[in-house]
């Protein structure tokens, strides 16, 4: 008796061992004594970083220390940053399942993960194409199909989808700049540290009323500095 092709095709993809997930256990410990220990109660924050797989966003070589509390080298003088920060600049946009978020300095992507694996819709701008460009794909063949990397200058932000409910710089800025400042929603909030490069930064919580920006200093941060295409 010959079996439909579905059938078949189905016990052939049985018959192959379901890849386990090595790092999960990690991820959770990651969570429990690097993140919620510190003050992160945000229960989708929580999650997203539990179901997020840093060690997709990390270089090969530096896989096994995906998990540990530390930045970590992506390249061409960049950084991903320690997975306390991501968490803690997560929540602290207050993010929720309808919110569109900009993210400014999209690096390896992992910072677009966790916030796509909360709001509705992710923009991502980055300045190195060949971070922009490796991001897009990372992301797109890891499924999050509601994020969209942007190659230019993030200091402009992304004026074709504004206004947003938040934005996000993960990068040392002199100032705030007033582009992202226009493009955040009457009541949005953003998450940027504000200082010299490389050396320590305050990372500050702006939240937009009557068109002003009420300020709140977070905590001292030190990120790679923001850079701008010189032609601007």
């Amino acid at each position: 008796m010959l079996l439909p092709v579905s059938i078949l095709l189905l016990l052939v993809l049985l018959s192959f061992p379901v890849q386990e997930d090595i790092y999960k256990k990690e991820r959770d410990t990651m969570v429990a004594q690097q993140i919620a220990r510190r003050g992160v109660k945000n229960e989708a924050v929580l999650e997203a970083m539990r179901t997020v797989k840093r060690h997709r966003f990390v270089p090969p070589e530096l896989e096994s220390q995906a998990y540990t509390d530390s930045p970590l080298p992506i390249g061409h003088g960049q950084t991903i940053s320690q997975p306390f920060i991501v968490a803690y600049m997560t929540e602290a946009i207050r993010p929720k399942p309808q919110m569109k978020v900009l993210e400014v300095g999209t690096g390896s992507g992992y910072q677009a993960a966790v916030l796509a694996a909360i709001v509705k819709q992710v923009y991502s701008v980055e300045i190195v194409p060949e971070h922009g460009k490796a991001a897009a794909e990372r992301l797109k063949m890891l499924g999050y199909d509601n994020v969209a990397v942007k190659v230019d200058d993030g200091y402009r932000g992304w004026q074709e989808h504004a206004p947003y409910d938040a934005i996000m710089v993960t990068a040392g800025a002199p100032a705030i700049p007033p582009p992202l400042f226009a493009q955040l929603k009457e009541g949005g909030t953003m998450v940027i540290p504000v200082g010299p490069p490389r050396k320590t930064q305050t990372l500050l919580l702006i939240e937009k009323k009557n068109g002003k920006a009420i300020t709140k200093k977070l905590m001292p941060v030190v990120f790679v500095p923001f850079t701008r295409n010189p032609e601007h």
